[in-house]
């Protein structure tokens, strides 16, 4: 025993002395620290940020907040505890940092000194926003409408934790969403005095606010004059099959409710004010019913209720609209060709130019997000990330774009890896040209022959960037010995609105011939292996695995191996069980019953006689998005079908695979099914 031991040792030695540096493991991603959540003082001089630490034994991440100088140094942790403490927000004064841990609202010396709990509202409370006079805080709960007290929510909810019976009763649609059931419970804005007190809720009614089927953050403000707040509401009765979300005006001191955005029947979000109270900005789908139509910034005179659009003319989805301090620029990340770069809109354009030309580019070449500003303005900070390197906080000046990482939390840990960057790739897609991205084993070597492995992404309408991630991280699946082919087909953002728009209604169709033309065009590189090929997708990356489990015919090449995780299975039976009606409605042109000929054409379920190919079928049990029924008719269909397959459906987690236990089984048991079909 001690001589196989030694022999153990002596290969493992060997092994690493061969590659130059140690794999990098599922284990490794677990350990990696979560940085985030920067929030820049008001005199712009120091930045409060989050960093997270995953206990695997807990199976749980521990985030805890860290404060600098805006040039990076001076770095100190000041809060601790068994308890998370997140979303730190800096008090208009700068004095105090308002924080969420425990689930309720807590506020600090920068220094992290006098403690204060502000809110113990029983039904907890989480993003908190500072009036401008730093006397109240606002933030979100979720509360029983019929509730005018904290007390009458306590008592419900010991009723239904106390009682033998579970049943979910509900008399609406969108009565659940992503892993919970809504029955009763509504989400409500509340504002509390900042010394703490007794919370009033500013947003009563059997409604969400913000909806919570596509909140983006902290959707409410307050104005400048601190007398009244802004907020978001859907005004639609139906809300699964309703992307309306309005914007609202209320005043703190009662009276009715002004809807803003009244007539605008998309999804409009993320309001802020400008600081003379002149305009509030947000953010804007044109079109009612389509989750994905392009994020627009607009603004609104608050004097004459004009609307308009500061950035026609620009073909992309925006996002984090972060206003100036002088209250005369908007910056705001897009994607765009698998990065998040930083761009700039005046506030009051000159309307007499050509419209496109208002939008500026700021930082390119990043993954920009979180971004916030210095009082002056010329300083900008952000979180940024890359295919080779976990998010750290950065900061850029305005006018130069000069980049600065300012944390380096991770960079000791992952320098002995030796991390590959992704690398840009195109082909000939289904019409015209794609784009996505091809990542290398950290020891490639251009001699060899290496395994393929395609990750298709979700979405449809979704992208693969240069960024990192935890729940398909690349990065595993390289340094196993794989060369990753990371796609970007027909529906992905950052390409123009029309290359989104482009798979609706065609989900087997171009995005599968831009996928399997760009398989081809890789299988050409000398380095890979064209006989040892796999895919793995989930959500709809697992509805494209099971349609190519279907038409695994294609001449070029042929895959060996597929993992189908969260995949959309059956058409039909999909549109009846996920919770997001409008998603589907669009996509399909209606329900099942309205246009049976779409579904057939593009469920995977009717080309199951094809089914040849060994596949690993995953899933979440608490999934409301693609409900687990979907994994189960396809494991059932393979197994009646004779092909290798596996099944492993975690009880406790939804859509995505979350908990690090869970996580760290799910990366094993789909690279152990690559390695057995593909090795």
């Amino acid at each position: 025993m001690k001589r196989s031991l030694l022999l153990c040792i002596v290969v493992a030695a060997s092994a690493f002395a061969a590659f130059g540096q140690p794999e990098f493991t599922v284990n490794d991603l677990i350990n990696v620290k979560r940085v985030g959540s920067p929030a820049v003082s008001p005199d712009g001089k120091k930045i409060a940020y989050t960093v997270g630490v995953v206990d695997k034994a807990t199976n749980r991440t521990n985030t805890q907040i860290f404060i600098m100088s805006a040039d990076g140094s001076d770095q100190k942790q000041i809060t601790s505890g068994s308890a998370s403490s997140s979303g730190p927000v800096w008090s208009p004064n700068g004095k105090r940092i308002a924080f969420v841990s425990g689930g309720q609202i807590w506020t600090m010396k920068p220094d992290g000194d006098d403690k204060d709990q502000i809110t113990k509202i029983s039904t907890g409370a989480s993003g908190p926003v500072w009036s401008p006079n730093g006397k109240w805080i606002a933030f979100s709960s979720e509360v029983y409408p019929e509730c005018a007290t904290d007390e009458c929510n306590r008592t419900e909810d010991e009723k239904a934790e106390n009682s033998k019976v579970k049943a979910h009763v509900s008399t609406r649609l969108l009565y659940r969403h992503w892993v919970e059931w809504r029955d009763r419970k509504r989400t409500h804005v509340f504002i509390v005095d900042s010394d703490g007190g007794s919370a009033r809720d500013v947003t009563p009614g059997d409604f969400d606010s913000p909806p919570y089927s596509a909140s983006t953050g902290n959707d409410f403000a307050f104005s400048p004059d601190n007398s009244s707040i802004v907020y978001l509401r859907n005004p639609d009765k139906v809300e699964a099959v309703s992307t309306n979300s309005d914007i609202y005006t209320a005043n703190l001191n009662g009276g009715n409710p002004k809807n803003i955005t009244a007539g605008m029947n998309g999804y409009d979000t993320s309001p802020v004010y400008s600081p003379n109270g002149k305009y509030i900005l947000f953010l804007s789908q044109a079109t009612p019913g389509f989750e994905s139509d392009r994020w627009r910034i607009m603004r609104y005179n608050t004097s004459n209720g004009e609307i308009v659009e500061l950035t026609q003319g620009f073909d992309q989805q925006a996002s984090n609209i972060t206003l100036s301090p002088d209250g005369k620029t908007i910056y705001f990340t897009a994607n765009f060709n698998g990065h998040n770069p930083i761009f700039s809109v005046p506030v009051e354009p000159d309307f007499r130019l050509r419209i496109a030309t208002h939008v500026k580019p700021v930082v390119d070449n990043v993954y920009a997000g979180n971004l916030g500003l210095s009082d002056n303005g010329r300083q900008i900070v952000f979180t940024s990330s890359s295919n080779a390197q976990p998010a750290e906080i950065f900061s850029a000046s305005t006018d130069k774009g000069d980049v600065r990482q300012l944390t380096h939390v991770n960079d000791a840990a992952m320098a002995a890896f030796k991390l590959r960057s992704a690398e840009d790739f195109e082909w000939m897609g289904a019409i015209k040209k794609a784009h996505g991205f091809l990542l290398k084993p950290a020891n490639f070597d251009s001699s060899k022959r290496y395994p393929l492995i395609v990750l298709i992404h979700g979405g449809p309408q979704g992208a693969w960037g240069d960024n990192w991630g935890y729940r398909w991280n690349p990065q595993i699946f390289a340094n196993r010995g794989y060369v990753v082919f990371m796609p970007n087909p027909r529906g992905s953002t950052g390409y123009g609105q029309a290359y989104v728009n482009d798979v609706s209604g065609d989900w087997g169709g171009k995005a599968y011939r831009d996928i399997m033309n760009g398989v081809a065009a890789v299988s050409k590189l000398g380095y890979i292996n064209k006989n040892e090929i796999g895919a793995a997708g989930a959500s709809y990356g697992g509805y494209m695995v099971d349609w190519i489990l279907g038409h695994n015919n294609d001449p070029r090449f042929k895959f060996k191996a597929f993992v189908s995780h969260a995949g959309v299975y059956n058409l039909e039976s999909m549109a009846g069980a996920t919770e997001e009606l409008w998603f589907v409605r669009w996509e399909f042109k209606g329900m099942p019953w309205d246009n049976p000929t779409l579904y057939n054409r593009w469920s995977p379920h009717k080309f199951a006689k094809n089914f040849n190919t060994p596949t690993l079928v995953t899933a979440g049990e608490l999934d409301y998005r693609v409900p687990v029924d979907q994994s189960l008719q396809l494991f059932t269909a393979l197994q009646l079908h004779n092909v290798d397959s596996k099944l492993i459906v975690f009880p406790d987690e939804g859509h995505w695979i979350l908990k690090p236990q869970n996580s760290e089984f799910w990366y094993g048991q789909v690279m152990d099914w690559f390695d057995k079909h593909l090795k």
